[in-house]
């Protein structure tokens, strides 16, 4: 199979991550409805788990492969949502 001048040849995939990596943000609580959508928005990037709804605390997981791309996503929509990053515990 020969592939055409100009076109890559697929990269193999690596293996799995063993394990999912995390970030905690916050924002103003009425705004987590906002943040979820944004967030689906963006092909599902992270998941996100409300860990105190009355502070507006979310814990993020999502592949370690992908945090370059969770926190530009955090940049790009922080005008929006006022979501500030809290902990980082992959930075510890």
């Amino acid at each position: 199979m020969s592939l055409k001048p100009g076109r890559r040849r697929p990269r193999k995939a690596g293996p799995p991550p063993s394990h999912s990596a995390r970030l905690y943000v916050q924002l103003a609580p009425e705004r987590i409805a906002l943040f979820r959508f944004l967030l689906e928005a963006h092909d599902n990037l992270a998941l996100f788990s409300v860990a105190d709804r009355r502070q507006g605390v979310l814990q993020l997981r999502f592949s370690p492969d992908q945090g370059r791309e969770v926190r530009a996503f955090l940049e790009r929509v922080r005008g929006e949502t006022g979501v500030e990053l809290v902990l980082d515990p992959g930075m510890g």
